[in-house]
C-alpha cells in the first residue's frame, strides 16, 4: 500500500494549493442596497442601510456581533427578504416591494461561517452541488478544476469528516467559486481556523478571489483582517453604517470614538477644551472643533507614547514590561492620571521597571473627541 505523501502534520503546517492563475474568471456584477431595513419584532437588525459595491471590488463588512453584518449578507443572497428597501444587481432590482428573485436565480455565491458541507456527500459531490444546471460531465470538470485550485483534488472521493477545519474551509471555497458567481458573499470565512494557519489560508483565498474577479463581500469582526484584505471597509454598528472607506482613511480619520476604538486600544485621557486646545496631565492637544469648556477624550495610540531617560520630557515611572517579540508592551505611571499609560516600544528601554523615565507624546498618534459620544 502506498503511503499518503502528505503526512497529517504537514497538512497542518503546509497546506498545498493549486497553481495560481488557474481558477477561471467570473463576470463581476455591481451590488447595491437602497435603504434596506430588517426588523424582527422589537429588534431592528438593519436600519436604512444604503451601500454600493463596485464590480470586482472586495469589501469587508466589519463590526461587533449583532451589528447586522450577516443579516445584510443574507438579504443580498436572497436567504431573507428585507422589511423595507431594495437590492439591485447590475442596477436590476432583485429584491424590492414588488419583486423577490429566488436565491438560485441571482448568480450570487454564499459561503457560510460553518462551511455547511453535506456530511453524506463526498467532497466532489459537495463541490458539484451548485452545478446542477450543467451536464454531468461539465459539472465534474468544473468541480475538479475548483478542487485542484484549492489543492484538494486527491480527496475528491472522501467525505468531509476526514478533513481538517482548514481543508473543509477550502472545500467550501471550491464549492463557492465552481459556478463562477458574479458576486460572492463570505460570512466569517476564517474565524474557525487555527491562528497558525489563518494567515496562509486567508492570503491564498484572497488570491483566488482576485483571480475570479468576482465582486466579494466578506463579513468579519477582526479589524486587522479587514485591513489586510479589503479594497474598502464598511464599519457597522446597531444595524447602521458608521463609516466606509480605505483601511488607512478609517484608521487615521475615524468619524467618531466608536470607529477609533475599533481599530486601536487607546490610552484615553479626559480633559477640557480651552481656546481650541484640550488641557490634560500629559499635555495640550489641538481641538479646534470643540467649544470652550467642553469635556473631551484624548485618545493616544500606544505606539505614540515615547520614553526617554529620567529628567527629559514629562516625568513618569516605568511600572512593567512585557516582551512581545518586535516590541515591548510597557505601563508608565504619570502624575495626574488615574490609569497608567500603555506604550508599545521598539528598541532598548531607558529604564527598568520601578525606575523613573521621561514621557513624550507623538501628536501624529493622537485623536481628540467630544466626551459622551461612544
Amino acid at each position: 500500500m502506498t503511503a499518503d505523501p502528505i503526512r497529517p502534520r504537514d497538512r497542518l503546517r503546509f497546506p498545498r494549493w493549486g497553481q495560481r492563475g488557474t481558477t477561471g474568471a467570473s463576470i463581476p456584477a455591481e451590488l447595491a442596497f437602497e435603504s434596506v431595513s430588517q426588523v424582527y419584532g422589537s429588534l431592528r437588525a438593519l436600519d436604512g442601510v444604503s451601500l454600493a459595491v463596485k464590480a470586482g471590488e472586495l469589501v469587508c463588512l466589519l463590526g461587533h456581533s449583532g451589528c447586522g453584518k450577516t443579516t445584510l449578507l443574507r438579504v443580498a443572497a436572497g436567504v431573507e427578504s428585507p422589511t423595507t428597501g431594495r437590492v439591485l444587481l447590475d442596477r436590476r432590482e432583485v429584491t424590492g416591494p414588488k419583486l423577490f428573485l429566488p436565491p438560485e436565480d441571482r448568480g450570487i455565491g454564499l459561503m457560510f461561517q460553518d462551511y455547511a458541507l453535506f456530511p453524506h456527500l463526498s467532497i466532489i459531490e459537495n463541490v458539484k452541488f451548485g452545478l446542477r444546471d450543467l451536464a454531468a460531465r461539465d459539472a465534474d470538470i468544473a468541480a475538479r478544476r475548483a478542487l485542484s485550485r484549492v489543492g484538494l483534488e486527491h480527496y475528491a472521493s472522501d467525505y468531509p469528516h476526514v478533513l481538517s477545519g482548514g481543508e473543509q474551509q477550502r472545500v467550501a471555497l471550491a464549492r463557492s467559486i465552481a459556478p463562477r458567481p458574479g458576486v460572492l458573499l463570505m460570512d466569517e470565512p476564517f474565524s474557525n481556523l487555527d491562528r497558525r494557519m489563518r494567515d496562509a489560508i486567508r492570503d491564498e483565498t484572497v488570491a483566488i478571489l482576485r483571480e475570479t474577479g468576482a465582486t466579494t463581500i466578506v463579513v468579519t469582526h477582526d479589524p486587522e483582517e479587514a485591513m489586510k484584505i479589503a479594497d474598502r471597509i464598511v464599519l457597522m454598528q446597531s444595524g447602521r453604517i458608521v463609516q466606509e472607506g480605505s483601511a488607512e482613511a478609517i484608521y487615521r480619520q475615524p468619524v467618531d470614538i466608536f470607529a477609533a476604538r475599533f481599530f486601536c486600544d487607546f490610552n484615553e485621557v479626559e480633559g477640557v477644551s480651552r481656546g481650541g486646545r484640550v488641557d490634560t496631565p500629559v499635555g495640550l492637544f489641538p481641538a479646534p472643533d470643540l467649544a470652550d469648556g467642553a469635556s473631551a477624550v484624548v485618545c493616544i495610540r500606544p505606539q505614540g507614547v515615547r520614553l526617554a531617560g529620567a529628567g527629559f520630557c514629562l516625568p513618569g515611572r516605568l511600572l512593567s514590561r512585557r516582551f512581545l517579540g518586535e516590541v515591548d508592551l510597557v505601563q508608565v505611571a504619570v502624575q495626574g492620571l488615574e490609569n497608567p499609560l500603555q506604550a508599545r516600544v521598539r528598541g532598548p528601554l531607558p529604564a527598568r521597571p520601578g525606575e523613573d523615565v521621561g514621557v513624550e507624546i507623538d501628536p501624529a498618534e493622537v485623536l481628540v473627541f467630544a466626551a459622551g459620544h461612544s
